[in-house]
């Protein structure tokens, strides 16, 4: 096993101390390079993840969130469950004051999908 494929098996994701807790502000990343594959085919989907969020105690250690993104890659995942995965590991790491995770995925047989979470839809289903 080479060292990334090693670092990425062994992903978790990190939060760090915001270092400005008392302003509110916006973290935009944009990670384009997101692959999974399909539960039924096997074959491989692409897409762009977005991630927006207001921190509040804590922020997302960007090595981090990058490796664990791409521990996707060799997953049998739908597009659905991949979204809210994301969108649930990362709202139980950093109890962010708002968090949106936007899946746009590549066009497939002539379907192009995008998944929207976002916390200020009702806060009781993603919790």
């Amino acid at each position: 096993m080479r060292y990334g494929e090693k670092e990425i098996a062994q992903a978790k994701l990190e939060r760090w101390e915001n270092p400005e807790k008392d302003r509110e502000y916006t973290i935009e990343l944009s990670y384009p390079e997101f692959t999974c594959l399909c539960p039924r085919s096997g074959y491989p989907d692409f897409a762009t993840i977005k991630v927006i969020y207001v921190p509040n105690q804590w922020i997302v250690e960007l090595k981090s969130i990058k490796l664990y993104l791409n521990s996707f890659r060799n997953k049998y995942i739908s597009h659905e469950e991949a979204a809210n995965r994301i969108y649930s590991d990362l709202y139980q790491l950093l109890q962010p004051r708002s968090l949106e995770v936007v899946a746009d995925f590549n066009p497939r047989g002539n379907l192009h999908t995008v998944i929207r979470i976002s916390s200020c839809n009702k806060k009781s289903d993603y919790e």
